[in-house]
């Protein structure tokens, strides 16, 4: 998932992926927002796409800066919320080598950290550190690996949605995806995406200079994983995980 992929999507954002504020039933995304906002700070939607968590942010901050990848998406942004006046509109790569922003008391980065390069997803991870003021808090969600390893069990012990017919991969791409498996990386609608293990985001952000200060499921229904998931399959649900954090004093 590099630039080029999100301004192709740009478009048709809102039919191709998957709406984590809709879905978030219990709202813990929204709640963990609260518990830092104030009237008094500034906080950096950190791929922030078209823009789906600004009406969340704008009521409760006294600036939000909507940063993203992509132009396009970021223009559809500024044209759906034209009305909101305290959204400064930023298009940034937090995977490039040199990053400049200004520091933000709080940061939300909604399953932006999805790309297959082990590369970029290091300068990520150090970026969102540069994105923050000594004490900020970040709130940071990500698809969860155990929650897609979960998912493909169930579909290939009880078939759900036909997985025994699932066509072999050939030898090449099989390679690429034992490879990519390696990292956490598996595939999304064809597109390689990168999941995470709940210990492994711990270290991450520890050693980026973030103490965790919560860790939670954001569960979802069935059918966001499956097409005709079976009547009785309930708990324990797919889910992303969301990490709250603060910057330590470094």
């Amino acid at each position: 998932m590099d630039r080029k992929y999100w301004e192709r999507i740009a478009p048709k954002y809102e039919t191709e992926i998957f709406d984590v504020l809709q879905n978030d039933k219990l709202g813990h995304i929204v709640a963990a927002i609260n518990e830092m906002a104030s009237p008094e700070k500034t906080i950096i939607d950190i791929g922030c796409a078209v823009g789906k968590w600004i009406p969340v942010l704008a009521p409760k901050f006294k600036r939000v800066i909507a940063a993203d990848i992509s132009a396009k998406n970021l223009q559809i942004a500024k044209e759906k919320y034209a009305d909101i006046d305290n959204v400064e509109y930023l298009r940034m790569d937090m995977s490039a080598d040199e990053l400049t922003v200004t520091p933000c008391d709080a940061a939300i980065c909604i399953n932006a950290i999805l790309t297959h390069s082990l590369e970029k997803r290091i300068i990520f991870f150090q970026s969102l550190s540069l994105c923050l003021h000594a004490g900020g808090k970040l709130v940071l969600v990500v698809p969860s690996l155990e929650s897609k390893l979960y998912t493909h069990i169930i579909a290939n012990r009880w078939n759900v949605d036909d997985a025994e017919n699932d066509k072999l991969p050939k030898p090449k791409k099989a390679i690429n995806q034992i490879q990519n498996i390696k990292q956490g990386v598996t595939d999304i609608d064809d597109v390689p995406t990168k999941h995470y293990l709940k210990e492994e985001l711990e270290l991450l952000l520890t050693l980026e200079g973030f103490e965790v200060t919560s860790v939670k499921k954001i569960n979802y229904e069935w059918g966001t994983e499956f097409h005709k998931p079976p009547k009785w399959l309930a708990e324990p649900y797919p889910w992303d995980w969301m990490f709250t954090a603060k910057k330590l004093n470094k």
